[in-house]
């Protein structure tokens, strides 16, 4: 072969082999390049027990802020339903010596002016009958224990008196009614009640 042509082929095979794209970095050329590193087994375990820690934290914190809530939506709906209630005590407290005037009229007229004041005192126990009437109408009760045992919840003794015939703590009389609101005491029934033979 002549020398030129042989100079020609290999000088087109020095340049195929530098315009190879499968050349190989060597080493050398690897020192410059940073590698990423990864956590170890632990440390990843560890962090997401971190994590979980703090979301049951954060899932504890929202319970807690909706149990907050829903109590004071309860206690405000509560507090409403009881204004609504007994929003009549203030007004009833006002009418009940009305109606203890109205009592003693009827209970204390003098025997010689019954015949004359009856038709008065028939329309004073009607006037009554309305009160009691509009009085139940909105929960108002009435405490008139004679003969009851004594319960220190509804009842104010205002003396104890000795009644052979009457067992020891009972009612024997009442002074003055009480009164309930749906329930809640407004007044006590003022009472006399038996007591022992102190011998």
């Amino acid at each position: 072969m002549p020398r030129d042509i042989f100079n020609h082929e290999s000088e087109r095979n020095n340049t195929n082999k530098e315009g190879d794209g499968s050349k190989k970095t060597s080493p050398s050329e690897m020192d410059g390049v940073e590698l990423l590193s990864h956590p170890s087994y632990q440390e990843l375990m560890r962090k997401l027990d971190e994590a979980e820690q703090k979301a049951n934290q954060h899932w504890e914190r929202i319970l807690r802020m909706q149990a907050d809530n829903d109590n004071a939506v309860r206690r405000a709906e509560r507090d409403i339903a009881n204004a609504h209630k007994y929003a009549l005590e203030r007004f009833v407290t006002e009418l009940l010596p009305i109606v203890d005037s109205l009592e003693l009229c009827v209970n204390n007229v003098p025997k010689e002016i019954q015949n004359v004041a009856s038709s008065v005192i028939e329309g004073v126990h009607l006037t009554l009958k309305m009160f009691y009437a509009a009085m139940e109408k909105f929960g108002i009760k009435q405490i008139n224990p004679v003969s009851e045992p004594f319960n220190s919840e509804y009842h104010q003794a205002i003396s104890m008196q000795t009644d052979s015939s009457i067992k020891p703590g009972m009612v024997i009389s009442v002074l003055q009614k009480g009164y309930t609101l749906n329930n809640r005491l407004i007044r006590p029934a003022l009472v006399i009640v038996s007591k022992e033979n102190d011998q």
